[in-house]
């Protein structure tokens, strides 16, 4: 059992772009792969769209925000995350209905570090990885001087609501989830999580 909890945390590279769609769309609860679905153009997939947009260079999905935690060459986890410092007026403009909420919550979360999406393989959970990786985007906003990390998260989703509770995570602000086509038809509200960060020692 004891190699199973032996991983490392590393920045994502270009070439984890499938592994890191894969996950986003798992944080996503499959809102990622449907949106790429429409996007998608000349007999591509989803996952071809999304490993497309995480190989780039610039942009909130990018392979550039993004750590990973990776054991013998498998990338188990990732946690993607950036500072917000203006509402993105452009996604605001005319949302598809199932990130409405999040486009709102994320106007709130301005001046905050922002993770945007954790996830980890369903056969990796339960290792810690996921509070790991959570630590590590805590250090990157107190690093870049940011003193309060925000996230979102589906008010149903009580497994994820908890462990972010557990880490010193508070709601802020709620959104209602509007009708959509993607699995698992969660409904109530989308909420926005904050923690204040400081470094671990004062001078």
């Amino acid at each position: 059992m004891k190699d199973l909890l032996e991983y490392a945390l590393r920045p994502a590279r270009q070439t984890d772009g499938e592994d890191l769609a894969c996950l986003i769309d798992i944080a996503g609860e499959g809102i990622p792969s449907w949106l790429w679905a429409k996007s998608a153009k000349g007999g591509q997939t989803p996952l071809e769209v999304g490993t497309a947009r995480a190989r780039r260079e610039q942009g909130g999905f990018s392979y550039k925000n993004a750590i990973v935690a990776e054991r013998e060459g498998h990338v188990l986890g990732m946690v993607l995350s950036y500072p917000i410092s203006s509402a993105d007026e452009s996604a605001a403009a005319d949302p598809p209905a199932p990130i409405v909420p999040f486009v709102a919550l994320e106007a709130k979360s301005v001046g905050t570090w922002y993770v945007n999406a954790l996830a980890v393989r369903a056969g990796s959970r339960r290792l810690g990885i996921g509070a790991t990786l959570m630590a590590h985007a805590e250090k990157q906003a107190i690093d870049a001087g940011f003193d309060t990390v925000s996230i979102q998260v589906y008010a149903q989703n009580t497994g994820a609501v908890r462990l972010y509770q557990r880490l010193g995570y508070e709601v802020a602000a709620s959104a209602p989830v509007l009708s959509h086509p993607c699995q698992p038809y969660y409904t109530g509200d989308v909420l926005l999580l904050l923690k204040p960060v400081v470094p671990n020692s004062q001078t």
